[in-house]
């Protein structure tokens, strides 16, 4: 295989040749794809015990490394609901310091297990693992999502899988018909819109129609800013984090698990990329630039890291074409974080 198993697949498509075309196509997917990513990295900072603002910083500064120096043509990295109970746990344990510590831990063993080409290990994974896998994280991101779908009053959703419906249960009386309404005829729009208008990704279409009659008419609807505040506008400073030494041996483990976790779900993220566009991914070469990318998310006071799923997949079907698109949606993002504070709540532009 030589060298060329370890070579970023954005150097790869620079070789080939980068048109305006697909430049065009890598924007309208990334900004797309950013959007959808706002509310998700919020969501999954909050989930894991750690401020909201941490979640946009990981899939800012974790995001664009992983696109730019990873394996894969649209693969897009962040956090993931995959991760929040360990990250819970540590934090609960360690505070934020020993989770950054445990982060930069785990982006060097991921690097290593790049390195070694651990990564090929991937080829012989049966298929109905990796189906099982990807059912399993689509399952948990659905079942972090029923709160917000059906507009239950809940101040605090369990981590765990079986504890969130527990709670969805006993709170069921709850209910928004308008939320329910809105989530509804979101999904319709995103489902019809490409009948209409293929150009056009129908997400956007349904995140701005549904935003503008929410606020147009004042409904009873639950935003970004009623739930999680404005966004702050900050600039992306680099710090070290605070090191107890005594703790070392004992953020090993969590360490491992994260780094066990992160290069298998992104890994599994590009085999069922390859599946959707016919590529292949460079699976050493990208757990190195997700090991990479967790050993800068800490210095920004950032989380843990790895390929998403479900946000990768938005990416494939608003017709990204190369790691350009990854790198967008991390712009997109900082745009957000940057610039929102200055005109008022993110809300006012996004419900």
């Amino acid at each position: 295989m030589g060298t060329t198993e370890f070579e970023p697949k954005l150097i790869t498509v620079l070789r080939e040749g980068y048109s305006r075309t697909l430049f065009v196509q890598d924007l309208l997917a990334g900004i797309v794809v950013g959007v959808v990513a706002l509310p998700l990295a919020i969501a999954f900072a909050i989930a894991s015990g750690v401020r909201p603002e941490q979640g946009l910083v990981t899939a800012i500064v974790a995001g664009f490394l992983i696109s730019a120096i990873g394996g894969s043509r649209v693969q897009i990295g962040g956090p993931t609901g995959a991760f929040v109970v360990l990250i819970y746990n540590i934090v609960e344990q360690f505070g934020y310091d020993g989770l950054a510590v445990a982060t930069l831990l785990a982006g060097v063993l991921l690097v290593i297990m790049g390195l070694a080409r651990l990564g090929t290990v991937i080829r012989f994974i049966p298929y109905p693992v990796t189906v099982g896998f990807t059912s399993g994280i689509a399952l948990l991101i659905a079942a972090g999502q029923v709160r917000d779908a059906l507009g239950l009053q809940i101040a605090q959703v369990p981590p765990e899988f079986l504890a969130k419906w527990v709670a969805y249960v006993r709170n069921f009386d709850s209910l928004n018909l308008w939320t329910v309404t809105f989530c509804g005829a979101t999904i319709g729009l995103i489902q019809l819109w490409p009948r209409i208008n293929r150009r056009i990704p129908g997400p956007l279409v349904a995140l701005l129609a549904t935003t503008a009659v929410v606020h147009a008419f004042g409904l009873p609807v639950e935003t970004i800013a009623s739930r999680f505040g404005s966004v702050p506008n900050m600039v992306l400073v680099p710090r070290l984090p605070q090191i107890d030494w005594t703790l070392l041996p004992r953020l090993v483990s969590p360490a491992l698990s994260i780094a066990l976790l992160g290069g298998i779900e992104s890994l599994l993220s590009a085999v069922v990329a390859d599946g959707m566009t016919g590529r292949r991914h460079r699976s050493n070469a990208e757990l190195i630039g997700q090991g990479i990318a967790n050993l800068a998310s800490p210095f920004f006071g950032g989380m843990p890291a790895t390929g998403a799923i479900a946000r990768t997949v938005t990416n494939i079907k608003n017709g990204a074409q190369s790691p350009v698109a990854g790198m967008i949606h991390a712009v997109t993002l900082f745009m957000i974080l940057m610039f929102a504070g200055q005109f008022g709540s993110v809300s006012n532009l996004l419900a």
